[in-house]
């Protein structure tokens, strides 16, 4: 690598890892395009290099909230598991399995839950302890497998779920999810890393970034006032499900064209 793409990568680390713990993300949106148009890698390697990268910004940025308080170890536990295995099977259906129409789902999921976490007021904050462990279980499962079929961390489907359906307060949820997309990246690094997908010089030069970035983005958030912080991540779902829907919509329009 140039010494012009080593400094490009960290700071693309740097912006992902911000990404990453202000919005309880992998930073994969970031990280996956700017591999393959800035970097200059092959798409799989774009797809693939991402998931290692993810589990040290994940970790980096739980490790602050649960300092703050703000980690609900209770539902990462449930929802770790399953959350491995979904990533593993979505990542053995990648084959059969059309991305472009599951992609366009998930991408109307996360623009709906961005309105509504937005917006807040529409939910119950349910007391801690009261979440029923087969729901974070269940997912755990969804975003494990969306994980895997995607090549991203889940975050952008973890957190507004948890947030909205099953009541936990946003900054908890935040950090929650974190630690959960920190156990996901595990399986799909292993197989990307056997199947050859994973460059890791642009890794480490990630990793110089990411891990910076992602306890600035948490002090940020943490440091945030909870109605500020909604719309945040409010606005930041939306342009990530927006941002899906263009390009699968684009793609689906060019496959038949």
């Amino acid at each position: 690598m140039t010494t012009a793409s080593i400094v490009l990568g960290i700071l693309v680390g740097l912006s992902a890892g911000v990404l990453s713990g202000m919005f309880g993300v992998g930073g994969g949106v970031v990280t996956t395009p700017a591999i393959q148009v800035l970097l200059g890698a092959p798409p799989y390697v774009a797809v693939g290099t991402p998931l290692p990268v993810i589990f040290p910004t994940a970790l980096v940025g739980a490790y602050t909230y649960a300092r703050a308080g703000e980690i609900s170890m209770r539902a990462a536990a449930w929802a770790a598991g399953p959350g491995m295995i979904g990533a593993a099977s979505g990542a053995a259906l990648t084959s059969l399995i059309n991305p472009h129409w599951l992609l366009l789902a998930t991408a109307a999921l996360i623009a709906w839950q961005a309105v509504r976490v937005g917006r807040g007021g529409e939910h119950e904050t349910r007391p801690r302890g009261t979440t029923p462990s087969w729901q974070y279980a269940v997912l755990g499962l969804a975003t494990g497998v969306v994980s895997g079929l995607l090549g991203i961390g889940g975050g952008v489907l973890f957190v507004p779920i948890v947030t909205t359906i099953l009541g936990m307060p946003l900054k908890r949820a935040l950090g929650s999810s974190l630690l959960v997309i920190a156990a996901v990246a595990i399986p799909g690094t292993i197989v990307h890393a056997l199947l050859g997908h994973i460059d890791w010089a642009i890794f480490l030069v990630l990793v110089a970034g990411v891990v910076p970035g992602a306890r600035i983005g948490a002090k940020i958030a943490l440091g945030t006032a909870e109605r500020t912080l909604r719309i945040l991540v409010g606005a930041f779902l939306g342009a990530v499900g927006l941002a899906y829907a263009t390009h699968e919509i684009a793609a689906l329009a060019g496959s038949r064209g």
